[in-house]
């Protein structure tokens, strides 16, 4: 029996540095924190973005409902409102980069805003990279050259300079994905799709109608529909269907409310209504789904 009615919302927080906005810590030492407040073995939603790099060993680590294999040169992308959970290893070793959206975003210029926001998003690009020589190398030298600064140097200056090497970094990764061939990189709409996809994500259980957001954003359906298409190659009902159908994966998976209950919260006034929707997307029942995951 699931305890849970939903999954715990984890807020950034920093003992040793309330006021930073950042935090590193090593993989392996994150259950030995005294400051958790929650399991991190279970699904779990954070405030923050996460970047996590591994040295060394193997495992697994799932984000959503995927379950990505972890090795030396693995680096995995969360971002905020992202679920995730762990799934400890002793032989995986290596660092979590943890930010605000303060921190780091609120001071950069709206281009490069956006390709932060396009490297840590899902829909636009794996949250998996594998780096290996060269790649492997400076991304290392980075991330050792952060460790310094914020546990070592710690002085009035380094928290500038930390966010100066986050940034770094997260161009480095970026160029990396695009050299990968990993990453989306239709810019003409963007701006305007995460926007779309900012206001699916808080909406989709109020409605799933494509003209109800495109009323919201001012432009036509026709024009949203040329919006998705260019980034995700989904028609606009396609991608909100996609949102609502993994809002409904979560309850099903992290709470033990009855069906009838996940439909009401999932904006569903009708069971039967709720069922065929269900089916539709997933070839599978709502039982069959939980059952199995």
């Amino acid at each position: 029996m699931k305890k849970n009615l939903s999954p715990r919302q984890v807020e950034f927080k920093n003992e040793q540095n309330p006021f930073a906005g950042f935090d590193l810590i090593r993989y392996e030492e994150l259950l030995q924190r005294e400051e958790i407040d929650h399991a991190p073995t279970e699904l779990h939603r954070v405030a923050f973005f996460i970047i996590m790099f591994f040295e060394e060993g193997n495992g697994v680590h799932r984000i959503d409902f995927t379950d990505y294999q972890c090795e030396k040169g693995t680096i995995l992308t969360i971002r905020k409102d992202q679920l995730h959970k762990f799934f400890f290893s002793k032989k995986l070793k290596g660092k979590m980069l943890l930010f605000t959206d303060n921190f780091l975003v609120s001071y950069l210029e709206d281009s490069e805003n956006r390709k932060t926001l396009q490297l840590f998003n899902e829909l636009l690009g794996v949250p998996k990279l594998q780096l290996d020589g060269n790649d492997f190398k400076r991304v290392r030298e980075n991330i050792l050259r952060l460790g310094q600064e914020y546990f070592k140097i710690n002085d009035q200056y380094s928290l500038g300079i930390i966010r100066s090497e986050l940034h770094i970094l997260i161009t480095q990764l970026f160029r990396i994905k695009a050299k990968q061939k990993k990453i989306n990189f239709e810019k003409k709409y963007l701006k305007e799709f995460v926007e779309f996809q900012e206001l699916v994500e808080k909406n989709v259980k109020k409605t799933t109608k494509v003209i109800d957001y495109a009323f919201d954003l001012g432009i036509s359906t026709k024009t949203l529909n040329t919006i998705t298409k260019s980034i995700v190659h989904k028609t606009a009902k396609e991608f909100v269907d996609e949102i609502c159908t993994k809002q409904i994966k979560r309850l099903l998976i992290n709470t033990n409310l009855s069906i009838k209950e996940v439909a009401y919260q999932s904006g569903f006034e009708e069971t039967t209504n709720f069922y065929k929707y269900f089916k539709r997307q997933t070839q599978n029942t709502p039982e069959q789904f939980r059952l199995n995951n």
